[in-house]
């Protein structure tokens, strides 16, 4: 039998901010494929407005059943993700200097990015399951460091180091919210001292190429250095109120790189200027305080960390790469939430919206949780 209280707890605000951020990625994408570009990029706002109904059909999938089936079926949902992390790299499709996708017929799949979801449950699982007021043990973090070390070597293979990058950052922001045992923090910081030299030695030539030219753009203004110096002439050029739709320079002449993925915020700022760009990033902070407030009303454990977990998803995705258009942080490819072009990127985000008002809608339902939360 239906409850009616799942209407009445429905989180229509979650929604009407997410599909705000749908529309205005929509219409940033239409500027960014069409004005002054080839016209075969233009079939790309095609594309993105169908995965966008994938999305939001996904999405509703998401709050139909109770999301703490998700527990039960974690390790099935993880152990898939990684066989598709593993199928990439034997079977992917390369492109671009990269093996990152699967290719099912006229759909491509990126499964680095489905992979971030598996990784949140998945923890949320073992995390509810542990959590306590004194803070989780050493040895009781060696399994979820595995867990997030082997979608973060197999994703590194493609190599993908921005999407390996988000997987650490959702993984960490998720045990530093369930606690850790002020001992065994001192020792993962020593550690994390230690082991940081040791993996800027070996990565490849161009990661360390994009931390140097973070550092200074203009040591290869028309080389490596390129992307960031056009971002930001891109942003520092919508000044207040911005230029206007379709008529940003910088895109519309083709001085901006991947203008409709990466760097679509700068084709945003010089077009809507500081005050478009400040409405796009309160949207994103709403979204953000939303997404903690569902973890602070959940009854469960479980459901607290899973909306912890995939808030600090959002969160992550959209700090890092607005900062990077802005020369703020290193390029490192990682899409913004609902604007960026991108199947995978959308249908993931909205996977995550709608497993976010499903525990929202759920949240009336009072189940045994751990005394930390």
């Amino acid at each position: 039998m239906f409850d009616r209280r799942l209407l009445q707890h429905f989180d229509w605000g979650l929604l009407g901010v997410t599909l705000l951020l749908g529309c205005v990625g929509l219409m940033t994408l239409y500027s960014a494929v069409t004005a002054g570009v080839p016209a075969p990029q233009k079939i790309l706002y095609i594309k993105q407005l169908i995965w966008y109904c994938f999305g939001l059909f996904a999405m509703i999938v998401s709050f139909l059943f109770n999301y703490r089936m998700l527990d039960r079926w974690a390790y099935v949902i993880y152990a898939i993700c990684i066989l598709l992390l593993i199928a990439v790299l034997f079977v992917g499709n390369y492109a671009g200097g990269a093996r990152r996708w699967l290719i099912f017929g006229p759909v491509s799949i990126q499964p680095s990015e489905i992979v971030k979801i598996a990784v949140i449950i998945i923890l949320s699982r073992y995390y509810s399951k542990l959590a306590n007021i004194r803070g989780l043990a050493l040895r009781e973090l060696i399994y979820p460091l595995i867990l997030t070390i082997v979608p973060f070597v197999l994703i590194v293979k493609q190599p993908d180091l921005g999407t390996a990058i988000m997987v650490v950052l959702i993984a960490v922001s998720m045990t530093i919210f369930v606690k850790i045992e002020k001992r065994s923090f001192v020792y993962i910081i020593a550690f994390c001292t230690v082991i940081i030299p040791l993996v800027l030695y070996f990565l490849k030539g161009y990661q360390k190429n994009r931390i140097l030219t973070f550092l200074n753009p203009d040591r290869d203004p028309l080389g490596a250095g390129y992307h960031i110096i056009q971002s930001k002439i891109a942003v520092g050029s919508g000044m207040i109120s911005g230029k206007g739709f379709l008529k940003g320079t910088q895109n519309a002449l083709s001085f901006l790189p991947e203008q409709h993925t990466d760097f679509i915020f700068s084709v945003l700022s010089e077009e809507w200027g500081f005050l478009g760009s400040l409405i796009v990033i309160m949207l994103f902070f709403m979204l953000i305080v939303m997404g903690l407030n569902i973890a602070y009303k959940c009854r469960d454990s479980f459901g607290t960390i899973l909306s912890m977990g995939i808030t600090a998803m959002i969160f992550w995705q959209a700090f890092i790469n607005i900062g990077m258009v802005m020369g703020l942080m290193p390029v490192v490819g990682i899409p913004l939430p609902f604007i960026s072009y991108g199947g995978s990127s959308i249908l993931t985000t909205m996977i995550c919206i709608g497993i976010l008002m499903n525990i929202s809608m759920r949240r009336f339902i009072t189940e045994a949780r751990s005394p930390n939360f």
